[in-house]
This record gives structure tokens, sequence and C-alpha cells, in this order.
């Protein structure tokens, strides 16, 4: 599930912008919230409601950063403000049965039974097939006051080259406008899935040659 920045490539008019690469979770689920305000699979997940929105990003961020080797990003501009965040996971890390059961517990408490089961439907679908090896892409993106400026791209250069991937890097996206634009970056398309109402696409990015090595 992923909302890169459509509106520019790699480092486009970004101006000036702060890298953080171990930002807590806190500093960006608020900008992954605002940037998934009109993503498909965000928007039927949380039935079109800001605090299911934010909570959802709160409660499934707060339980990544349990993972061993999870990566987050962040970009500031000029004056601090985050502007645009990317989350990774490892090959084949899960949460613990505890961190699993803490999760479930604050979704089904901030966003409601609804949310819940939707997530993880489009897990149990998206999960299926990704690579051996291969690290994912949860989510990035930018938050709309910043879209179009070229974040996003900077953004996501930044993390596909600083990644140690030699099993490439995979992702879903609910958008078909995104496909274009990962393709860009060297995603290919690996099938395409139907989860509810979402027509979803997965792809994957393999391992430039000095990472497979």
């Amino acid at each position: 599930m992923s909302e890169p920045d459509p509106g520019a490539g790699a480092g486009a008019g970004a101006g000036r912008l702060e890298r953080d690469d171990a930002p807590p979770p806190a500093r960006c689920a608020p900008v992954l919230a605002a940037a998934f305000v009109r993503e498909p699979a965000m928007a039927w997940i949380a039935g079109g409601s800001d605090r299911v929105r934010r909570a959802w990003f709160s409660a499934t961020l707060r339980t990544h950063a349990t993972l061993p080797g999870a990566r987050r990003h962040l970009l500031t501009d000029g004056t601090g403000r985050p502007v645009a965040s990317a989350v990774l996971t490892p090959p084949a890390a899960v949460p613990s049965g505890a961190a699993r059961a803490a999760w479930a517990a604050r979704t089904l408490v901030g966003c409601g039974p609804r949310a819940l089961v939707r997530t993880l439907r489009y897990l149990h679908a998206a999960e299926a097939g990704i690579p051996t090896g291969a690290w994912t892409l949860e989510f990035i993106g930018v938050e709309p006051e910043a879209a179009g400026r070229g974040a996003g791209g900077r953004l996501l250069g930044h993390l596909l080259a600083a990644t140690p991937a030699p099993g490439g890097v995979f992702l879903t996206t609910a958008d078909e406008a995104n496909v274009r634009l990962y393709r860009r970056f060297g995603f290919t398309v690996l099938r395409r899935l139907t989860v509810g109402p979402l027509e979803v696409t997965a792809m994957w990015r393999p391992a430039a040659r000095a990472d497979a090595r």
C-alpha cells in the first residue's frame, strides 16, 4: 500500500529538504495519514474518516517499529516541518504474537471492527506473493501541501539506493495512477488482485547489480 508524490520525478523542484533515516513512528504517522487521505485502500479501510485514518497509522507504525531491521525515512522542509515519509519491512519479518495482538487491540479500539477486518483482508491478499528475500515498501507518502514538488521522488530514489536489498523491493498499490510512476523507478508488475472493491497491483523491483553481490 503506497502513495508516492505523483507530481514529479526524483528531486525535481524539491527545494531544500533534510532527511532523517531513523525518525520515531510518531513523526511519520501524521505525514502518512495526511498523504493517504484519498488513497483507495486507505479510504476503504478507514471509510473516509480522518480520525480513523490517523489512529490506524499510529497503531500500525507503532507495531512496525517492533520489527528488527525495520526502516523509516522522513523528509522535512527548511522549517523542520515533515513533508514526506516512507516505511520499509525487511525480508520475512513478522511481528511477534504479542505485537500482533497489541496492534489488533489498538486498531479495534481506535478504528473499529470494520477497519480491522478490512486491513486483515488486504494483508492476507497482498502478502501472499512477496518474492523470497524481498524488502517490502509498506508506505510512502507526501503531505498534500508539498505534493508535486519532487519530495516523493527524492525520497523513493534515496531509499532504493540506501536499502541493502539483494532480493529486491516489493510493494502493492491500489491506485492505478501510481503504477506508471513506479515503473520509472524500475518496478515491474508481478500480478493484479482484487480485494473487496479494490483492484490492487503488486510490483517488484529487482536488486541492482551492486545490491545483489
